[in-house]
């Protein structure tokens, strides 16, 4: 190969086309390499250092949650026609495939009371860069304004992407645990591309999703009824964005009834473990007039030359086909076997299923929020109403108190400061429920987190 591109070596091939500026300069520092059996003992090593949810009482989430997965789920996510494909080049020839992304589309669709979904993104952070793309494609503005509220990844996902863009993010603070409503409507302006939230927050707290988006459009010049709808066309308004959670839509009322245009949100909840951290994927819906900007593939429902049902790929607008600035996201992998596996688990709970469950993690939240709130030096972070998660505040060094639970066999949640960095987070501790954490298991972290708290306290007073 070297004789027949007229070279002698590979390095004359490096030295001809590598600046000597970015090259290392010396060999690696790796290590000697090891034989089969020993990768595999120096793994195994590795492997048991972990923790998982099944080794410990868990109640971390942040935006990833141990629910119960059905055993249907792998059953059917295991088939071998789901397993193996990636991308169908020849999607009409995969029938199969195009049928669960539109079904998955479908309830997507029903749950955010939106007309168009895509068959899925990459992940939670990277829908709410791609919303935020669709706005800037949308209306041509500068700025983002974000409640800080949304989870900080997303909002680091959504500044590392402005950045590109040559846009500026603007983060409005909260008052007790939800957006403040003042600082949000002053925020807004004729500049604004794109009015982002979440429901529920980061910390737990149901937001008033009507109001923050009216204030949204009536900030952003544009205004209801048909005068409204004119200014919307031309581009007139900001998006609003919302980043919803799945299961909390089986009991809030959906973002397309409370004016918003786009939702995004972390699909893991629905019929994926955690996994050590992935993969999951992620959702994107959206009202009609935006559905040539929206990213990834849209199955549509179809019929054949003899009248028989069918799907087709009605849009794909990734960057796979080479339409580098034109392209609608910079991610080309759409997670349709994650997404699989999140209609497989709709379909499983039902209509009433998904209510249930809902109605289960507010009963269950509001127990455990109660419970440890009556602990001597933990309070609630905020008084907003919760859902499934909630934020609480430790009179103590979180991290000491994290690692006392942790020898107890109980991890009582997340660290905000830790997280988010934020000065004002000092101190608060983040805990989820999920139908899989019982009450008698609520009762053993508040005696496990009380006693670490107090214990604590103690080591520090000494």
């Amino acid at each position: 190969m070297l004789a027949a591109i007229g070279v002698g070596s590979v390095r004359e091939i490096f030295d001809s086309q590598i600046p000597a500026g970015v090259r290392l300069g010396r060999p690696l520092d790796l290590p000697d390499g090891l034989g089969e059996q020993e990768v595999y003992a120096h793994l195994r090593d590795l492997a048991a250092r972990n923790s998982s949810v099944e080794d410990e009482i868990s109640f971390m989430g942040a935006g990833m949650y141990d629910h119960y997965v059905p055993a249907l789920i792998d059953m059917l996510t295991e088939r071998s026609e789901f397993l193996t494909p990636y991308t169908p080049y020849q999607p009409e020839i995969s029938q199969g495939g195009l049928q669960v992304m539109f079904e998955y589309q479908t309830a997507i669709s029903e749950l955010t009371a939106l007309p168009v979904s895509n068959a899925s993104v990459y992940e939670g952070p990277s829908a709410v860069a791609a919303a935020g793309y669709l706005a800037k494609l949308h209306n041509g503005r500068a700025r983002f304004v974000v409640s800080a509220g949304l989870h900080p990844h997303a909002i680091e996902t959504l500044r590392t992407h402005a950045h590109g863009y040559g846009m500026e993010v603007i983060e409005v603070p909260l008052s007790d645990g939800a957006t403040d409503p003042e600082e949000w409507a002053r925020a807004i302006d004729g500049d604004t591309s794109a009015a982002i939230f979440a429901q529920p927050n980061f910390y737990g707290a149901v937001e008033d999703a009507e109001a923050l988006s009216a204030a949204a459009e009536a900030a952003g010049g544009g205004g209801s009824g048909q005068a409204g709808r004119r200014s919307e066309a031309a581009g007139g308004r900001p998006l609003v964005i919302c980043q919803v959670d799945p299961i909390a839509l089986g009991i809030l009322k959906p973002p397309g009834e409370c004016g918003v245009d786009v939702a995004v949100g972390e699909g893991q909840p629905l019929g994926n473990r955690l996994d050590f951290g992935g993969p999951s994927f992620g959702l994107f819906a959206a009202r009609e007039e935006y559905l040539r900007r929206m990213p990834g593939r849209i199955a549509g429902e179809t019929v054949d030359a003899d009248g028989r049902r069918g799907f087709v790929l009605t849009l794909q607008t990734r960057e796979q086909h080479i339409r580098r600035e034109k392209a609608t996201s910079n991610i080309c992998t759409a997670q349709a076997l994650n997404a699989l596996a999140g209609v497989v688990y709709l379909a499983w709970l039902g209509r009433a299923g998904i209510v249930e469950l809902g109605e289960l993690l507010l009963a269950r939240t509001h127990y455990a929020r109660e419970t440890l709130a009556g602990l001597d030096g933990v309070e609630k972070l905020h008084e907003r109403p919760v859902i499934r998660e909630f934020a609480v505040r430790l009179d103590a060094d979180v991290g000491a108190v994290l690692r006392r639970c942790l020898q107890q066999g109980v991890n009582p949640g997340v660290d905000l400061h830790a997280l988010t960095g934020r000065a004002q987070d000092a101190g608060g501790l983040l805990v989820a429920i999920t139908e899989r954490r019982s009450r008698a298991d609520i009762d053993r972290l508040a005696d496990v987190l009380g006693a670490a708290v107090a214990a604590e306290r103690e080591a520090v007073a000494a």
